[in-house]
């Protein structure tokens, strides 16, 4: 069970789902409000129920609802909560979801869907009226959603982490895990003033299986020579392509599929390397979620092979799934720096490397501002979209 946040002397509900109650409980303090009386549980047959006991009519209602790992559970409290409050002629509906579910889910890959477009609409027909969330996976999740969305930054409290807690911090080097996120080991680089280097490639062992998961074995790689009657690199669909290509009335020049579309060949990454200097330094690893471990590891391996004497791991939503504690216990890595988007109180017990960064300030800031209906811009100050 959980309880539900109000104050019934002002026009302000602040509503908790299971998820993250002390997230809640931290963004209350802050704002001065009292626990309201409401209940959300599940049933024996593990059907959500929401029972408010106190009236939300006309009131401006505020949910802070996070995931954990019973996440389908978690979004259903939150799409049941906005709907009982809808149906009780609350005046509007905010959603602070300080990590969004299913965001990593934002593109299509071969059959897959857009789960996170999905989400998206529902949340928005259950009654949310506006998003507040924190660092979302991609920034154009944000063009998902018919409403109001703000995606606050927690790059100013983890910046101020590094430099109070991480000694001889400007003798370090931003490391970016991947290419991808180069725009944000960018950021933090330029505002630590510090140099950068990346990682590319793949640990050997997982390449096989990375083929399988995101498509890139397409175009397949060439069949070795005397494997069947075809050419190389030339399958049956292929011939029999080539055929009704002939056959058809435009293809009677003889043209084959190689000549319409260009021959590509299939991707292969190397083994993981490291582009920069990380020697005799402290390497930072920066990224927006940190689920599965191994990738992890498998970096702060290869940087410590080339010389760092320390490595840190910094990102804003700790999920550390599975096993991701346990890894991150036995590996090199010395510290991993997350917020408490997430709840990992359960992680930080099976590993002591963990350490928390609060962000309850920015969202109690956030529920402020838009409860007074004033600008959301001084949130924003100094922000760019790389951060």
């Amino acid at each position: 069970m959980s309880t539900m946040l109000s104050d019934e002397s002002s026009g302000m509900v602040i509503l908790t789902g299971n998820s993250h109650p002390n997230l809640a409980k931290l963004v209350c303090e802050r704002l001065g409000v009292r626990l309201g009386d409401a209940v959300v549980y599940n049933k024996t047959n593990r059907e959500t129920n929401v029972d408010i006991k106190q009236s939300v009519r006309g009131k401006h209602v505020f949910i802070i609802q996070s995931t954990s790992k019973d996440v389908n559970n978690n979004l259903f409290e939150l799409l049941i909560l906005m709907y009982a409050c809808k149906t009780s002629s609350s005046k509007s509906i905010t959603v602070v979801m300080p990590y969004l579910p299913y965001s990593k889910q934002c593109r299509m890959l071969r059959r897959s869907s857009i789960t996170m477009k999905l989400v998206a609409d529902m949340i928005c027909r259950a009654g949310a009226s506006r998003l507040v969330s924190l660092d979302l996976y991609k920034k154009e999740i944000q063009g998902f959603f018919s409403i109001p969305v703000d995606n606050l930054r927690a790059s100013p409290f983890l910046l101020q982490y590094i430099k109070e807690n991480i000694p001889d911090f400007k003798n370090a080097v931003i490391v970016a895990k991947s290419p991808g996120v180069m725009h944000k080991a960018t950021s933090y680089a330029d505002r630590l003033r510090l140099s950068i280097a990346v990682i590319h490639g793949e640990p050997q062992k997982d390449i096989e299986e990375t083929l399988k998961r995101d498509g890139r074995q397409s175009p397949p790689i060439e069949n070795n020579p005397g494997e069947g009657d075809s050419e190389i690199g030339e399958t049956s669909s292929t011939t029999e392509v080539k055929e009704e290509i002939n056959d058809s009335p435009v293809g009677r020049k003889e043209s084959t599929t190689y000549e319409i579309y260009p021959a590509m060949l299939a991707k292969e990454k190397p083994p993981l390397t490291v582009v920069g200097d990380v020697g005799g330094k402290i390497a930072i690893i920066v990224d927006d979620i940190i689920d599965e471990a191994p990738s992890f590891v498998a970096a702060a391996t290869v940087l410590k092979k080339r010389g760092a004497y320390k490595i840190y791991i910094v990102a804003t939503h700790g999920l550390l799934s599975g096993d991701a504690p346990a890894l991150i216990e036995e590996s090199c890595i010395d510290q991993v720096i997350v917020t408490n988007t997430v709840p990992h109180d359960v992680q930080k017990m099976r590993c002591h490397k963990i350490k928390t960064v609060d962000v309850s300030l920015i969202l109690c800031e956030a529920i402020r501002r838009i409860y007074n209906k004033e600008s959301m811009g001084f949130l924003f100050k100094d922000i760019t979209l790389d951060d």
